[in-house]
């Protein structure tokens, strides 16, 4: 049976073009890039190519990028720098609906802390940031669109009121939006800017801080002088490679493509089965998520028996399979934290998987409920 997954928000399935571009890599280039000889100067080469290929992807200059092993890292290295860098100056300021990566970091690194809440959409008001940004404030972190709901966040609105007040470090957490909707580091004006590579059809194990030129930013990981001195270790020129060879070949229709089968998905569900709402933004919001609440059964079961029949999707809960917790954005949106599925598509996804999940939902929520009755 064939199956049709729609879970591109977690991760995507890599792209044909990035794995060409690493097979050399694996095979034949093993080398250090940090040494002298021929072989260190092919792979060498190799990682400065991804590196252009995905400063221009996100609109920041090549040595703007420091290549990292994930978006997590990227968002960790944001936050410890920021604070490192501040000295005395440890307030923070970030918003109730970001990734747990950046809430977590923020949290072992202070207890000074202003998080921000949201609107029913999920979407944090650039005013309520601004007011909460005091003269020590070290850390402003917002994200660009929320990773469960898909609304898209006035984050640049939130760097400009950050600029007019004084000399935080702004960071945006763009892993979710990067390579399904235009980021542009320099149009951003943030300091700081976490993306990565396998949400979009790169490989597993790169990702990228891009950190504005003449910010002087402490390394998170030490011991080594790879990446400038930004990030210590060893370059997985494989997977750069594969990163930077994604991030070329997303092409202007894949956003509408996206969009497209997003709305089916989302009429489709709505005039198909009672008491199903889409939570986040409908309009300014990611073309390939949407998140669904249903109503009268939890996540759970709705999530197995849609995989029993070859469908897989996600919960809105940040990590539903691993925590079993009610979702933290859902319940500062203040709506049903224990009661989403996230179905996402991304370059890969067909008419046919949208019609699997079309298909098979409807059964999967009678049953479930029947059986609650």
């Amino acid at each position: 049976m064939s199956r049709a997954y729609l879970d591109h928000a977690s991760t995507s399935p890599l792209r044909p073009v990035a794995l060409e571009a690493m097979l050399p890599y694996l095979r034949e280039h093993h080398a250090d890039p940090g040494r002298l000889h021929a072989e260190g100067h092919a792979t060498r080469i190799a990682v400065e190519a991804a590196r252009e290929q995905v400063a221009a992807r996100f609109g920041a200059r090549p040595r703007e990028v420091v290549f990292t092993a994930s978006g997590t890292e990227a968002v960790n290295t944001a936050v410890w720098g920021a604070l490192a860098r501040a000295g005395a100056r440890v307030h923070v300021v970030t918003t109730a609906v970001e990734h747990s990566s950046v809430l977590d970091s923020v949290a072992r690194g202070t207890d000074d802390v202003t998080v921000v809440g949201v609107d029913r959409h999920g979407r944090f008001d650039p005013d309520d940031v601004a007011a909460a940004i005091r003269p020590d404030t070290a850390l402003v972190s917002v994200q660009l669109a929320n990773h469960e709901v898909g609304t898209l966040q006035p984050a640049a609105a939130v760097v400009a009121a950050v600029r007019e007040q004084g000399e935080a470090v702004v960071h945006v957490d763009a892993c979710a939006g990067a390579g399904h909707v235009t980021v542009d580091f320099h149009a951003l004006g943030a300091d700081l800017c976490s993306v990565t590579g396998h949400k979009l059809g790169g490989p597993k194990g790169a990702a990228a801080l891009l950190v504005k030129r003449g910010l002087r930013f402490p390394p998170f990981v030490l011991g080594g002088a790879q990446e400038r001195a930004r990030r210590a270790g060893i370059e997985d020129v494989p997977a750069i490679v594969g990163f930077g060879a994604a991030c070329a070949t997303i092409d202007d229709d894949e956003a509408a493509r996206e969009r497209a089968l997003t709305e089916r998905l989302t009429a489709g569900a709505l005039a198909l089965v009672d008491g199903i709402e889409r939570y986040g933004d409908p309009n300014a919001c990611l073309p390939h998520l949407v998140c669904l609440g249903v109503e009268g059964v939890e996540a759970e079961p709705i999530l197995l028996a849609l995989d029993q029949r070859g469908v897989a999707v996600h919960s809105g809960s940040s990590c539903s399979s691993e925590t079993l917790e009610p979702s933290p954005v859902l319940a500062a949106m203040g709506v049903d934290a224990d009661r989403s599925l996230r179905a996402s598509v991304g370059w890969s996804t067909t008419d046919d998987d949208v019609d699997a999940f079309l298909d098979a939902l409807p059964v999967v929520v009678g049953l479930l409920r029947d059986l609650r009755n």
